[in-house]
């Protein structure tokens, strides 16, 4: 077996792998010898069968493994003297392909960036700053009036009062479509509170103004994309009763509102709720040292990056910012979407970033463990109640899916880590001063 350079331009490589007759015949004949004994075949005993007719039942069979362990043996032992580290699963293929026949050597081209050598970073040079938001009581009042406010009741208006944006009220409907009542379109006795938007675009504001015990034809239009087929795009008619209509009644700041929620008492609640506030500003915080994290490292190092991954990372970046200005396009049936400059500008950071943020973790031994693997898999079913357990089986059974939620925890320890050996202030600061940072960092 033979192995030749025939391209090593930067980060680039290539390279011919030459597999000799002789070599893919004796792979073929261990493998006869080695599974002989256990093959039965009509009319010989078991492991007694020639080797002539093992050759032709199994031969070409045989013949399409050795030539791929040979290939993959190939490979490894050329990783593993030249320490090369493919930025992506290379390239190979075969010279010939369908011309070649047996008797023949077999030659393979291969071809690969390889990952570039990344300088070592010193976290003591890299200075951060923590901001440092208290939840004072001003803000657990906010959140408290937030919660009586979720929690509210709604109690009748006096008599002759009109419904207003915000009330509640209760009605008898039935709809229809060019003069046919539809099955779905009748209730009865229904709190609709006006402004949640919970109907048919158009159909809470036409109630605004109505009364108790007054009749109202709701005139509105199914919208294009309805569930329903027979109904999408279709104007309606509703015939609406308004039996009652409720004013909204915020829940009173007490120790009852408290137990509602799972606290012992209103003191309890407030204590919940500074933890958990402080618990958000804790997390921003990290997001706005972490962008200044990254923005040190990606000026503190330069090293030359695989062009194979600059061009997915920018391919991506396109095609995800293209779907994101058309909601509509759900699928890949669209032109062909070009990255811009700046999609290559960020393309390059972001790869630039990935891969020392990975070289760091693998030289600190850093890993992502069973159990919290296990708990980012449990967070990420939550997003589909009813179905956590599907969820959970296929994300078992998917290796890329294994992947996309390893990746940001693995991010996230790294991260920790240079954290760990740099310079870091903590700088106490308002809430407002911290939702400016973060708003800064989306204008990024």
């Amino acid at each position: 077996m033979q192995v030749t350079e025939t391209l090593n331009d930067g980060l680039k490589r290539g390279y011919t792998i030459t597999v000799t007759a002789a070599e893919l015949e004796a792979k073929v004949q261990e493998k006869l010898v080695e599974a002989q004994p256990e093959i039965e075949m009509k009319g010989f005993r078991k492991g007694k069968v020639p080797m002539a007719i093992l050759r032709k039942q199994f031969g070409q069979r045989l013949m399409g493994d050795a030539m791929q362990e040979a290939i993959d043996g190939a490979m490894k032992d050329h990783f593993d003297a030249t320490g090369d580290r493919p930025a992506l699963q290379p390239e190979v293929k075969m010279v010939g392909g369908d011309t070649w026949a047996e008797g023949q050597d077999v030659v393979v081209e291969m071809s690969y960036d390889m990952l570039p050598p990344i300088p070592e970073v010193d976290a003591s040079k890299i200075t951060l700053e923590r901001l440092i938001v208290k939840a004072d009581d001003a803000s657990v009042e906010e959140a408290l009036a937030n919660l009586a406010t979720s929690a509210q009741n709604f109690e009748d208006r006096e008599d002759g009062a009109a419904a207003q944006d915000g009330d509640q009220v209760v009605i008898d409907f039935k709809g229809s479509v060019d003069g046919d009542y539809f099955e779905g379109g009748t209730g009865s006795d229904y709190p609709l509170v006006l402004g949640s938007n919970s109907f048919i675009p158009g159909f809470e504001a036409q109630l605004v103004g109505a009364k108790a015990g007054e009749e109202v034809k709701v005139d509105v239009s199914f919208p294009e994309a309805y569930g329903a087929a027979h109904l999408a795009g279709k104007a309606a008619v509703f015939e609406c009763t308004v039996k009652a209509v409720k004013a909204a009644k915020p829940a009173e700041i007490n120790d009852e509102l408290a137990t509602k929620y799972g606290a012992e008492d209103l003191a309890a609640l407030k204590g919940q709720i500074a933890e958990r506030l402080e618990a958000e500003y804790k997390g921003a915080s990290r997001s706005v040292m972490k962008r200044a994290l990254l923005d040190q490292l990606d000026g503190l190092v330069k090293f030359d990056l695989p062009a194979a991954l600059v061009e997915a990372e920018a391919n991506q970046i396109a095609h995800q910012l293209w779907h994101e200005e058309h909601p509509e396009e759900h699928g890949h049936n669209h032109d062909t979407i070009e990255p811009s400059d700046e999609h290559k500008s960020l393309a390059e950071r972001r790869v630039r970033l990935g891969l020392l943020l990975a070289e760091i973790g693998r030289k600190a031994e850093v890993t992502v463990t069973d159990a919290e693997m296990t708990q980012a898999v449990l967070n990420a079913a939550r997003q589909y109640p009813g179905q956590e357990r599907q969820f959970f089986e296929f994300v078992q059974k998917n290796q890329q899916m294994q992947q996309q939620l390893r990746a940001p925890l693995f991010e996230d320890k790294v991260v920790d880590h240079i954290v760990a050996g740099a310079s870091v202030t903590d700088k106490d600061v308002t809430k407002e001063d911290l939702q400016k940072a973060i708003e800064a960092l989306d204008e990024l």
